[in-house]
């Protein structure tokens, strides 16, 4: 279930129906749904942010340590 709220966060919202909602909250309270939608949310925005840049993983994680051994000099 928490799978399917997560496809819902990502992909598309009328996943999210009535069932799905009781499910949740018959496991989850309601901060716990919110932090796991806020979580994909987030994590799945940053994702695409980072492909829009035409990154690839560790690129600007790399780039932030360069420049941050560059200001302490």
């Amino acid at each position: 279930m928490v799978l399917q709220y997560t496809d819902a966060v990502m992909w598309n919202p009328n996943l999210a129906d009535d069932a799905l909602w009781g499910d949740l909250h018959a496991e989850f309270t309601e901060p716990q749904i919110v932090e796991i939608g806020y979580w994909a949310g987030f994590t799945s925005g940053g994702q695409r942010w980072l492909h829009t840049l035409h990154t690839k993983q560790g690129e600007l994680s790399a780039y932030m340590e360069e420049r941050a051994s560059r200001q302490k000099k």
